[in-house]
Protein backbone atom coordinates (compact mmCIF):
# COMPACT_ATOMS: atom_id res chain seq x y z
CA UNK A 1 0.00 0.00 0.00
CA UNK A 2 1.48 3.43 -0.82
CA UNK A 3 2.32 5.51 2.36
CA UNK A 4 0.43 9.03 2.73
CA UNK A 5 2.63 11.94 1.42
CA UNK A 6 2.47 14.95 3.76
CA UNK A 7 4.26 18.35 2.95
CA UNK A 8 5.09 20.79 5.65
CA UNK A 9 6.02 24.41 5.09
CA UNK A 10 8.53 25.81 7.71
CA UNK A 11 11.45 24.38 9.30
CA UNK A 12 11.01 25.65 12.51
CA UNK A 13 10.14 23.58 16.14
CA UNK A 14 6.40 23.44 15.14
CA UNK A 15 7.03 22.04 11.73
CA UNK A 16 9.53 19.74 12.84
CA UNK A 17 8.05 18.33 15.58
CA UNK A 18 4.62 17.56 13.35
CA UNK A 19 7.42 15.81 10.93
CA UNK A 20 8.71 13.70 13.62
CA UNK A 21 5.19 12.67 14.97
CA UNK A 22 3.75 11.74 11.82
CA UNK A 23 7.19 9.79 10.46
CA UNK A 24 6.44 7.62 13.68
CA UNK A 25 3.11 7.17 12.51
CA UNK A 26 4.15 5.91 9.05
CA UNK A 27 3.57 8.67 6.98
CA UNK A 28 6.24 10.43 4.43
CA UNK A 29 7.04 13.47 5.06
CA UNK A 30 9.02 16.36 3.01
CA UNK A 31 9.38 18.93 4.73
CA UNK A 32 10.04 22.39 2.62
CA UNK A 33 11.70 25.70 4.02
CA UNK A 34 12.63 28.82 2.25
CA UNK A 35 15.97 29.70 4.05
CA UNK A 36 19.50 27.80 3.72
CA UNK A 37 18.80 25.55 6.42
CA UNK A 38 15.44 24.98 9.38
CA UNK A 39 15.57 25.87 12.98
CA UNK A 40 16.92 29.70 12.79
CA UNK A 41 15.02 31.19 14.97
CA UNK A 42 15.16 28.30 17.68
CA UNK A 43 19.23 28.57 17.33
CA UNK A 44 18.56 32.38 17.99
CA UNK A 45 16.26 31.60 20.95
CA UNK A 46 19.46 29.28 22.48
CA UNK A 47 22.42 31.55 21.60
CA UNK A 48 22.09 32.74 25.83
CA UNK A 49 20.82 30.00 26.94
CA UNK A 50 17.80 27.78 25.38
CA UNK A 51 14.74 28.16 27.79
CA UNK A 52 12.89 25.01 26.40
CA UNK A 53 9.63 25.20 29.41
CA UNK A 54 9.11 26.22 32.54
CA UNK A 55 8.76 24.15 35.41
CA UNK A 56 5.32 25.61 36.96
CA UNK A 57 2.10 24.22 38.16
CA UNK A 58 -0.07 23.24 34.86
CA UNK A 59 -2.79 25.61 35.84
CA UNK A 60 -0.91 28.63 36.48
CA UNK A 61 0.95 27.39 33.38
CA UNK A 62 -2.16 28.13 31.19
CA UNK A 63 -2.95 31.20 32.54
CA UNK A 64 0.17 32.38 30.30
CA UNK A 65 -1.73 32.14 27.64
CA UNK A 66 -5.04 34.48 28.16
CA UNK A 67 -7.13 34.73 26.30
CA UNK A 68 -6.40 31.55 24.40
CA UNK A 69 -5.36 29.55 27.09
CA UNK A 70 -8.59 27.29 26.21
CA UNK A 71 -8.30 27.06 22.88
CA UNK A 72 -4.47 25.87 23.61
CA UNK A 73 -4.94 23.38 26.92
CA UNK A 74 -5.56 20.24 24.94
CA UNK A 75 -2.41 20.63 23.12
CA UNK A 76 -0.49 21.55 26.08
CA UNK A 77 -2.39 18.82 27.66
CA UNK A 78 -0.93 16.16 25.12
CA UNK A 79 2.93 17.35 24.60
CA UNK A 80 3.35 19.81 27.67
CA UNK A 81 6.33 20.70 29.76
CA UNK A 82 6.64 17.39 31.23
CA UNK A 83 6.67 15.39 27.31
CA UNK A 84 9.16 18.26 26.16
CA UNK A 85 11.32 17.69 28.70
CA UNK A 86 11.85 13.76 28.24
CA UNK A 87 11.98 14.45 24.63
CA UNK A 88 14.90 16.34 25.03
CA UNK A 89 16.23 13.92 27.43
CA UNK A 90 15.99 11.06 24.94
CA UNK A 91 17.24 13.36 22.32
CA UNK A 92 20.87 13.58 24.95
CA UNK A 93 20.05 17.14 26.02
CA UNK A 94 19.40 16.53 29.26
CA UNK A 95 17.35 19.38 31.19
CA UNK A 96 17.39 20.90 34.67
CA UNK A 97 15.28 23.38 36.20
CA UNK A 98 16.75 26.65 37.17
CA UNK A 99 15.90 28.90 40.23
CA UNK A 100 13.36 31.01 38.94
CA UNK A 101 11.58 27.93 37.65
CA UNK A 102 12.55 27.75 33.69
CA UNK A 103 14.02 24.49 32.66
CA UNK A 104 17.22 24.48 30.50
CA UNK A 105 19.46 21.91 28.79
CA UNK A 106 22.57 21.37 30.13
CA UNK A 107 24.45 22.67 27.53
CA UNK A 108 22.46 25.89 27.40
CA UNK A 109 22.46 26.23 24.13
CA UNK A 110 20.13 25.13 21.18
CA UNK A 111 22.34 23.55 18.52
CA UNK A 112 23.47 20.79 19.95
CA UNK A 113 19.48 19.70 20.21
CA UNK A 114 18.90 20.78 16.90
CA UNK A 115 21.90 18.87 15.54
CA UNK A 116 20.79 15.47 17.29
CA UNK A 117 17.14 15.58 16.23
CA UNK A 118 17.57 16.65 12.62
CA UNK A 119 19.63 13.70 12.58
CA UNK A 120 17.05 11.49 14.16
CA UNK A 121 14.45 12.90 11.47
CA UNK A 122 16.75 12.55 8.22
CA UNK A 123 18.39 9.33 9.24
CA UNK A 124 16.47 7.04 11.64
CA UNK A 125 12.95 8.74 10.31
CA UNK A 126 13.12 9.12 6.88
CA UNK A 127 12.02 13.20 6.67
CA UNK A 128 13.00 14.30 3.75
CA UNK A 129 13.64 18.37 4.27
CA UNK A 130 14.06 20.93 1.15
CA UNK A 131 15.43 23.97 1.78
CA UNK A 132 15.62 27.07 -0.23
CA UNK A 133 12.11 25.98 -1.24
CA UNK A 134 9.65 28.93 -0.63
CA UNK A 135 6.36 28.66 -0.93
CA UNK A 136 4.04 31.01 -3.31
CA UNK A 137 0.00 29.85 -3.04
CA UNK A 138 -1.38 27.62 -4.76
CA UNK A 139 -1.99 26.13 -8.11
CA UNK A 140 -4.76 24.00 -9.10
CA UNK A 141 -5.85 23.46 -5.47
CA UNK A 142 -1.75 22.18 -4.60
CA UNK A 143 0.68 24.14 -2.34
CA UNK A 144 3.12 25.89 -5.07
CA UNK A 145 7.22 25.87 -3.83
CA UNK A 146 9.31 28.26 -5.71
CA UNK A 147 13.04 26.88 -6.19
CA UNK A 148 16.37 27.39 -8.20
CA UNK A 149 14.59 25.57 -10.89
CA UNK A 150 11.28 27.46 -10.91
CA UNK A 151 7.83 26.79 -9.43
CA UNK A 152 6.76 23.26 -8.56
CA UNK A 153 3.35 22.45 -7.75
CA UNK A 154 3.53 19.89 -4.59
CA UNK A 155 1.93 16.86 -4.46
CA UNK A 156 0.53 15.58 -1.70
CA UNK A 157 -2.38 14.10 0.56
CA UNK A 158 -2.54 16.90 3.67
CA UNK A 159 -0.43 19.23 4.23
CA UNK A 160 0.63 21.51 7.64
CA UNK A 161 1.46 24.74 7.32
CA UNK A 162 3.96 26.36 10.15
CA UNK A 163 5.32 29.83 8.89
CA UNK A 164 5.40 31.42 12.70
CA UNK A 165 4.18 35.28 12.81
CA UNK A 166 6.78 38.26 11.32
CA UNK A 167 9.48 38.77 13.69
CA UNK A 168 13.04 38.45 13.11
CA UNK A 169 11.97 37.81 9.15
CA UNK A 170 15.81 37.54 7.98
CA UNK A 171 15.51 34.46 9.77
CA UNK A 172 12.82 33.55 7.67
CA UNK A 173 9.71 34.52 10.03
CA UNK A 174 8.60 37.54 7.91
CA UNK A 175 4.15 37.20 7.75
CA UNK A 176 4.13 36.99 3.90
CA UNK A 177 1.55 34.08 4.40
CA UNK A 178 -1.12 36.02 5.46
CA UNK A 179 -2.28 37.75 2.09
CA UNK A 180 -2.52 34.62 0.64
CA UNK A 181 -4.50 33.28 3.48
CA UNK A 182 -6.85 36.33 3.33
CA UNK A 183 -6.91 35.64 -0.46
CA UNK A 184 -9.38 32.72 0.59
CA UNK A 185 -11.30 33.85 2.98
CA UNK A 186 -9.20 32.92 5.60
CA UNK A 187 -9.68 35.35 8.66
CA UNK A 188 -6.71 37.02 9.96
CA UNK A 189 -6.40 39.01 12.77
CA UNK A 190 -3.80 42.07 11.91
CA UNK A 191 0.07 40.54 13.00
CA UNK A 192 1.54 42.82 15.92
CA UNK A 193 4.30 43.03 18.21
CA UNK A 194 4.65 40.88 21.20
CA UNK A 195 7.31 40.16 23.89
CA UNK A 196 8.92 43.35 22.63
CA UNK A 197 10.70 46.47 24.00
CA UNK A 198 9.09 49.56 24.08
CA UNK A 199 10.11 53.45 23.08
CA UNK A 200 10.45 56.35 25.37
CA UNK A 201 11.39 60.02 25.64
CA UNK A 202 14.53 59.47 27.55
CA UNK A 203 16.86 62.73 28.02
CA UNK A 204 19.91 62.85 25.96
CA UNK A 205 22.11 62.89 29.20
CA UNK A 206 20.07 59.89 30.63
CA UNK A 207 21.05 57.77 27.16
CA UNK A 208 24.16 59.07 27.42
CA UNK A 209 24.82 57.58 30.31
CA UNK A 210 22.65 54.54 30.80
CA UNK A 211 22.03 53.10 27.83
CA UNK A 212 23.02 49.29 27.53
CA UNK A 213 22.65 49.47 31.91
CA UNK A 214 20.21 46.78 33.75
CA UNK A 215 17.96 47.83 36.05
CA UNK A 216 17.95 44.91 38.59
CA UNK A 217 15.29 44.03 41.14
CA UNK A 218 12.76 46.12 40.30
CA UNK A 219 8.70 45.58 40.31
CA UNK A 220 6.68 46.12 37.29
CA UNK A 221 2.43 46.42 37.76
CA UNK A 222 0.14 46.54 34.68
CA UNK A 223 -2.95 44.94 33.78
CA UNK A 224 -0.82 41.82 33.57
CA UNK A 225 -0.10 41.96 37.29
CA UNK A 226 3.10 42.38 39.10
CA UNK A 227 6.01 40.87 38.41
CA UNK A 228 9.75 41.63 39.67
CA UNK A 229 13.40 41.22 37.72
CA UNK A 230 15.19 43.27 35.92
CA UNK A 231 15.56 45.08 32.39
CA UNK A 232 17.73 47.03 30.24
CA UNK A 233 17.75 50.71 29.27
CA UNK A 234 18.01 50.93 25.67
CA UNK A 235 19.03 53.98 23.87
CA UNK A 236 15.13 54.14 22.43
CA UNK A 237 13.66 53.07 25.52
CA UNK A 238 12.95 49.55 27.34
CA UNK A 239 13.52 45.67 26.99
CA UNK A 240 14.15 43.01 28.81
CA UNK A 241 12.70 39.41 30.31
CA UNK A 242 10.52 41.89 33.00
CA UNK A 243 9.11 44.15 29.77
CA UNK A 244 8.08 41.31 27.96
CA UNK A 245 5.98 39.88 30.64
CA UNK A 246 4.06 43.08 30.67
CA UNK A 247 4.76 44.01 26.76
CA UNK A 248 1.14 42.52 25.94
CA UNK A 249 -1.23 44.79 28.37
CA UNK A 250 0.86 47.33 27.61
CA UNK A 251 1.19 47.99 23.84
CA UNK A 252 -2.77 47.07 24.07
CA UNK A 253 -3.16 49.88 26.49
CA UNK A 254 -0.80 52.27 23.42
CA UNK A 255 -3.34 50.84 21.03
CA UNK A 256 -6.77 51.51 22.87
CA UNK A 257 -5.72 54.50 24.75
CA UNK A 258 -2.74 56.07 23.04
CA UNK A 259 -0.61 56.21 25.65
CA UNK A 260 0.59 54.12 28.34
CA UNK A 261 2.75 53.88 31.82
CA UNK A 262 5.62 51.60 33.13
CA UNK A 263 5.12 51.69 36.66
CA UNK A 264 8.29 51.05 38.68
CA UNK A 265 8.92 50.23 42.38
CA UNK A 266 12.40 50.98 42.49
CA UNK A 267 12.63 49.76 45.84
CA UNK A 268 10.24 46.54 46.24
CA UNK A 269 11.70 45.60 49.76
CA UNK A 270 10.57 48.86 51.59
CA UNK A 271 7.37 49.87 51.95
CA UNK A 272 6.12 53.32 51.04
CA UNK A 273 5.90 54.27 54.85
CA UNK A 274 8.45 53.39 55.96
CA UNK A 275 10.35 54.81 52.47
CA UNK A 276 9.07 58.28 53.66
CA UNK A 277 10.10 58.19 57.21
CA UNK A 278 13.90 57.27 55.90
CA UNK A 279 13.46 60.22 53.92
CA UNK A 280 12.18 62.82 55.73
CA UNK A 281 14.84 61.41 58.40
CA UNK A 282 17.89 63.56 55.70
CA UNK A 283 19.03 67.00 55.89
CA UNK A 284 16.46 68.76 53.75
CA UNK A 285 19.44 70.93 52.50
CA UNK A 286 21.12 67.64 50.74
CA UNK A 287 21.15 67.81 46.76
CA UNK A 288 18.79 65.57 45.25
CA UNK A 289 20.87 63.03 44.35
CA UNK A 290 22.67 62.88 47.91
CA UNK A 291 19.26 62.52 49.51
CA UNK A 292 17.86 59.47 47.28
CA UNK A 293 21.13 57.82 48.07
CA UNK A 294 20.81 58.59 51.51
CA UNK A 295 17.35 58.46 51.99
CA UNK A 296 16.44 55.63 49.61
CA UNK A 297 19.32 53.64 48.71
CA UNK A 298 19.49 54.55 45.23
CA UNK A 299 22.47 55.35 43.68
CA UNK A 300 23.54 55.01 39.70
CA UNK A 301 20.61 54.22 36.84
CA UNK A 302 17.79 53.66 39.64
CA UNK A 303 18.87 57.45 40.99
CA UNK A 304 18.78 58.73 37.67
CA UNK A 305 15.53 57.25 36.72
CA UNK A 306 13.68 59.13 39.46
CA UNK A 307 15.66 62.57 38.45
CA UNK A 308 14.45 62.29 34.85
CA UNK A 309 10.81 62.18 36.07
CA UNK A 310 10.90 63.29 39.63
CA UNK A 311 11.58 66.98 40.91
CA UNK A 312 9.54 66.62 44.11
CA UNK A 313 11.79 66.66 47.03
CA UNK A 314 9.10 66.56 50.13
CA UNK A 315 9.84 62.72 52.01
CA UNK A 316 5.52 61.72 51.46
CA UNK A 317 5.47 62.04 47.49
CA UNK A 318 9.16 61.26 46.60
CA UNK A 319 8.27 57.83 48.50
CA UNK A 320 5.39 57.81 46.57
CA UNK A 321 6.91 58.05 43.51
CA UNK A 322 10.13 55.82 43.84
CA UNK A 323 7.56 52.93 44.78
CA UNK A 324 5.52 53.82 41.74
CA UNK A 325 7.49 55.64 38.99
CA UNK A 326 5.58 56.16 36.11
CA UNK A 327 7.76 55.86 32.65
CA UNK A 328 5.70 57.09 29.71
CA UNK A 329 5.82 54.76 26.61
CA UNK A 330 5.26 56.03 23.40
CA UNK A 331 5.02 52.95 20.93
CA UNK A 332 6.02 49.15 21.10
CA UNK A 333 9.24 48.48 19.05
CA UNK A 334 8.81 47.43 15.11
CA UNK A 335 7.80 44.13 14.51
CA UNK A 336 10.60 42.79 12.79
CA UNK A 337 13.11 43.70 16.21
CA UNK A 338 10.49 41.60 18.60
CA UNK A 339 10.77 38.10 19.79
CA UNK A 340 6.86 36.36 18.45
CA UNK A 341 3.96 38.46 17.12
CA UNK A 342 0.49 38.55 18.23
CA UNK A 343 -2.51 38.22 15.81
CA UNK A 344 -2.78 35.61 12.36
CA UNK A 345 -5.52 33.05 11.79
CA UNK A 346 -8.82 33.32 14.31
CA UNK A 347 -9.21 30.52 16.03
CA UNK A 348 -12.87 30.48 14.79
CA UNK A 349 -11.54 29.75 11.25
CA UNK A 350 -9.70 26.23 12.79
CA UNK A 351 -11.39 22.86 13.97
CA UNK A 352 -10.09 21.24 17.34
CA UNK A 353 -7.46 19.48 15.21
CA UNK A 354 -5.94 22.88 13.33
CA UNK A 355 -7.39 21.84 10.66
CA UNK A 356 -8.97 25.01 8.50
CA UNK A 357 -12.65 24.26 8.48
CA UNK A 358 -12.86 25.59 4.64
CA UNK A 359 -9.78 24.27 3.41
CA UNK A 360 -10.15 20.28 4.84
CA UNK A 361 -6.76 18.95 4.56
CA UNK A 362 -4.83 21.97 5.11
CA UNK A 363 -3.63 22.51 8.67
CA UNK A 364 -1.67 25.35 10.53
CA UNK A 365 -0.04 25.49 14.07
CA UNK A 366 2.23 27.69 16.09
CA UNK A 367 2.84 31.66 15.75
CA UNK A 368 0.49 31.79 12.34
CA UNK A 369 -2.41 31.39 15.12
CA UNK A 370 -3.59 34.36 16.93
CA UNK A 371 -2.21 33.76 20.37
CA UNK A 372 0.61 35.05 22.59
CA UNK A 373 2.50 34.40 25.47
CA UNK A 374 5.53 35.56 27.31
CA UNK A 375 9.05 34.19 27.30
CA UNK A 376 9.76 32.19 30.27
CA UNK A 377 9.55 28.90 28.12
CA UNK A 378 5.51 29.06 27.65
CA UNK A 379 6.28 30.58 23.91
CA UNK A 380 8.32 27.58 22.75
CA UNK A 381 6.37 24.80 24.44
CA UNK A 382 2.97 25.67 23.15
CA UNK A 383 5.06 25.98 19.44
CA UNK A 384 5.62 22.57 19.88
CA UNK A 385 2.46 20.89 21.37
CA UNK A 386 0.39 22.91 18.50
CA UNK A 387 2.73 20.93 15.95
CA UNK A 388 2.36 17.57 17.86
CA UNK A 389 -1.41 17.95 18.26
CA UNK A 390 -1.77 19.44 14.06
CA UNK A 391 0.21 16.24 13.22
CA UNK A 392 -2.11 13.74 15.39
CA UNK A 393 -4.79 15.89 13.42
CA UNK A 394 -3.62 15.26 10.25
CA UNK A 395 -3.26 11.26 10.77
CA UNK A 396 -7.44 11.89 12.11
CA UNK A 397 -8.14 12.78 9.24
CA UNK A 398 -6.09 11.05 6.83
CA UNK A 399 -7.39 7.58 8.64
CA UNK A 400 -11.27 8.85 8.30
CA UNK A 401 -11.38 10.71 4.98
CA UNK A 402 -10.41 10.21 1.44
CA UNK A 403 -7.77 13.40 1.10
CA UNK A 404 -6.95 15.10 -1.85
CA UNK A 405 -4.97 18.43 0.12
CA UNK A 406 -6.77 20.86 -2.15
CA UNK A 407 -7.38 24.54 -1.06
Amino acid sequence: MRKKVVAIFGGGPSGLIAAERLSTLGYRVTIYEQMPTVGRKFLLAGKSGLNLTHSEDFSQFLVRYGASAEHIRPALQAFGSDELRSWADVLGAETFIGSSGRVFPRAMKASPLLRAWLRRLETQQGVCILTRHRWTGFEGGRPVVETSHGGEIVQCDAALFAFGGASWPKLGSNGLWAEIFREKNIEIAPLRPANCGFGTGWSDYFVERFAGVPVKSVTVTSRAGMTQGEFVITRDGVEGSLIYTHSASLRDDLETNGRAELVLDLVPGKTQERLANELARQNPKLSFGNLLRKGAGLTGVKAALVLEFVQEKNPQKLAQAIKTLAVPLLHPRPIEETISTAGGIHWNEIDKHYMLKKTPGLFVAGEMIDWEAPTGGYLLTACFAMGFAAANGIHNWLQTSTPNAKA
